[in-house]
């Protein structure tokens, strides 16, 4: 009976997430323009986006090849499944095994891998330019995320995230100023993945200064759509990261019954909602920098990831 709960847990997420990504994005807009004094599109204009996008027909370079053709569906692929990994609202879901933080990592990896080649694969220099830029940044970024896995592995003794969210949540391990730089650490590369401010800004026309927006300058109709989607879902898959693995609470324990799923929901809600409230807040607050600086910006996170694990290796160590 377990099995069957844990599959129909499962199957509720994977949609709960494919719903909520242009929901979120369109929240996440309508706050930023709410607090900059502008009335602000609606929170579904997203949805009715991707969905009039589906039905056009993609129109492709007379040079562009297959990766053009398949690095969209590859990109949304990786991103529903590195989602599927991220606990919500309950845990002990059929995937929870392979729920592995370097996993999602990697899955990350592949999507932009995609999108890098589909930005080069026409031989536009935009395209070229920020594929160039994504991977250079991903030199920084990735290795952030992963020392800040290796804090969370210390101290849960395993990567895979509905172990670290119920290590987390029985609240044994307490607050460690090692988990704060962790913290620190995966926020900065989360805005660095989801080309947010102040790395890079999703809605900016200067060419120059585009990273994301320019890998994706060639692709029209439908792949534009699953380009927007596949960047909705990966904005949904940190912001459900961060609350999994740092505000575990609410979450419905392995084996709960279908009501308790509801609390468990109910908690997922208001905690993405805080999340989508807090990174609107900061990107009104803060100004884009300039794109040399942002190795600059990675590198701190490096850092500062990099220090929480040698300081909780020697703390343990120690004691």
């Amino acid at each position: 009976m377990a099995l069957v709960w844990g599959i129909i847990a499962q199957a509720l997420h994977i949609a709960l997430i494919l719903a909520a990504a242009p929901l979120l994005t369109g929240v996440v807009r309508w706050l930023k323009a709410r607090m900059m004094g502008r009335r602000g599109a609606d929170p579904l204009q997203p949805t009715r986006d991707l969905l009039k996008l589906l039905r056009k027909t993609p129109v492709l370079a007379e040079n562009a090849s297959a990766v053009s053709r398949a690095a969209p569906y590859i990109a949304v692929g990786a991103a529903v499944a590195g989602a599927a990994l991220v606990p919500s609202f309950a845990r002990g879901m059929v995937f929870a095994p392979l729920s592995d933080l370097i996993l999602v990592a990697g899955l990350l990896a592949l999507g932009r891998v995609a999108m890098a080649l589909a930005g080069m694969d026409v031989g536009t220099p935009f395209g070229g330019l920020g594929a160039a830029r994504e991977m250079s940044f991903a030199a920084l970024a990735e290795p952030a995320l992963v020392v800040a896995a290796l804090t969370l592995a210390i101290l849960a003794g395993t990567t895979n995230l509905d172990a670290i969210a119920a290590a987390f949540r029985d609240g044994g391990l307490g607050l460690r100023v090692s988990l704060g730089l962790a913290l620190v650490a995966m926020v900065a590369v989360a805005i660095a993945e989801n080309a947010r401010i102040p790395v890079d800004n999703p809605s900016t026309h200067l060419e120059l200064t585009m990273v994301h927006e320019a890998m994706i300058l060639e692709a029209s109709g439908r792949h534009l759509a699953l380009w927007e989607y596949a960047a909705m879902l990966r904005l949904t898959l940190w912001l459900a990261l961060l609350s999994a693995v740092f505000l575990p609470f609410g979450q419905a324990p392995a084996g709960a019954a279908p009501h308790v799923w509801v609390v468990g929901l109910a908690a997922w809600v208001a905690k993405m909602g805080a999340l989508a409230l807090a990174l609107a807040g900061f990107e009104s607050a803060i100004a884009k920098m300039r794109v040399f600086r942002v190795p600059e910006f990675l590198g701190a996170a490096l850092l500062l990831g990099l220090l929480g694990a040698i300081y909780l290796f020697v703390s343990t160590g120690l004691t």
